[in-house]
């Protein structure tokens, strides 16, 4: 009865243990998460006056992981004392009962030594196993964590390997407002009747039609929510299109594995983000055979030249967490010059001078005049003086183009864009 009881106990307890273990395991992750969160915005918090707050929301955090694992803790504590009750009580209870009966002359000493013995082989490894059981609930507990993160769906090639395409346009050779390229040989890049909506049901982008000639430098611009980040999206294939297609040299991206398609992309960010390290480590990640000539070269055509030697260790001075010793123009420019180094066929560049002074912008637009003549370009920008020379403008308006030309045609036509360009002097 005693380890029948111990036995129910313990098994019990296990399974309150793992469902205790994947709560802890929540807790730790959202306290670590908010941790993160207040770090790395630190100088905004103590900006807005948010201290305090901040501190209140990664305490209470912190409060939910401990009691957590206080519980998970508490419940493990039990299952100890209940398999030695197991064991202690059965060992009494045969000592106390073949006593008696020696006492009585129904059983010799011998038989009760031998019991006892028999009783200690058999007890003594069902107490190990019942500890063993809620380590092992506490174990699955965690694993379970571990199953919903491998289980979250990743980017898949599949589609490429099997040689299947989404239904969509076939591939064309030429676009009718594709006025640069040769005739014969297909656009840079191609939006053929391209729509897109996020996975929460935001619709994004529709009908969305455009060409970027090889060797030219196409900007998209329109108000803010118009779709032009996302377009660069599609193009890297961080999403897929919901409907028609986007072509890469004549070819459609769905056929390209992601590496081999973004191997002939150069993508900026509008962050641009600094990864933890030295400016070399940014600067190469793209490119890590590049010698140092070509990373003076690039770094002079983004006017970086200065950041490599402001440090005694020049390209090895590290950047600290996030980019934090480097400045946002600084940050900028750094990601543009890791772009450039691997000679892309395409540049994609979002917002490429939204963190530069007038002088930086100024540089920087000649770099990318410079780097036009060998590499196609497709720019996000909200400020129309970055990209007026470009070669052809498309202009987004809720996610569908409402225009497409070179500047001094489409201020002369009227429309969104004209009212941007007077709204910030260019017209």
């Amino acid at each position: 009865v005693s380890v029948l009881t111990g036995t129910l106990v313990v098994v019990a307890a296990g399974r309150r243990m793992r469902a205790l273990a994947v709560l802890s395991q929540v807790r730790v992750g959202e306290m670590t998460s908010a941790v993160e969160r207040a770090l790395s915005s630190v100088r905004t918090i103590r900006a807005s006056g948010a201290t305090e707050r901040e501190v209140g929301a990664v305490s209470d955090s912190a409060r939910l992981a401990y009691d957590a694992g206080v519980r998970a803790a508490r419940l493990e504590a039990l299952v100890s004392p209940a398999a030695s009750i197991a064991v202690q009580g059965s060992f009494i209870a045969v000592l106390g009962l073949g006593g008696y009966r020696v006492a009585t002359g129904t059983i010799s000493v011998a038989d009760l030594v031998a019991f006892i013995l028999y009783l200690f082989l058999l007890v003594l490894p069902l107490a190990q196993l019942l500890q063993a059981y809620t380590q092992l609930q506490t174990g699955l507990g965690a694993l379970d964590r571990i199953e919903e993160v491998v289980a979250l769906r990743g980017e898949d090639d599949g589609d490429e390997a099997t040689g299947h395409v989404a239904p969509g346009p076939p591939p064309t050779t030429t676009h009718p407002r594709d006025r640069r390229a040769p005739q014969g040989i297909a656009p840079m890049l191609e939006l053929d009747h391209v729509d897109f909506t996020y996975g929460d049901g935001t619709p994004v982008l529709h009908d969305v039609s455009f060409a970027v000639p090889r060797g030219t430098r196409t900007a998209l611009v329109g108000p803010s929510g118009a779709g032009k980040s996302t377009v660069l999206a599609l193009v890297e294939r961080f999403y897929d299109t919901d409907g028609g297609s986007i072509r890469l040299g004549g070819t459609d991206i769905r056929h390209l594995a992601r590496a081999d398609l973004r191997a002939r992309l150069g993508y900026v960010e509008q962050e641009a983000p600094v990864l933890a390290g030295s400016l070399r480590d940014n600067l190469l990640m793209a490119a890590p055979g590049a010698t140092q000539a070509q990373q003076d070269a690039v770094l002079a055509a983004v006017n970086l030249g200065p950041l490599a030697h402001r440090a005694p260790a020049g390209l090895d001075a590290p950047v600290g967490d996030d980019g934090v010793l480097l400045s946002g123009g600084e940050r900028q420019r750094l990601a543009i010059a890791r772009s450039l180094l691997s000679r892309p066929e395409l540049l994609l560049l979002d917002e490429p001078t939204s963190s530069l002074d007038a002088r930086n912008e100024a540089a920087l637009r000649d770099a990318i005049g410079a780097v036009a003549d060998t590499t196609t370009l497709l720019v996000v920008a909200h400020r129309l003086s970055t990209v007026a020379d470009a070669d052809q403008i498309v202009v987004l308006d809720g996610g569908r183009v409402v225009a497409v030309g070179r500047h001094d045609e489409l201020v002369a036509a009227g429309g969104l864009y004209s009212e941007l360009a007077r709204h910030q002097l260019l017209a």
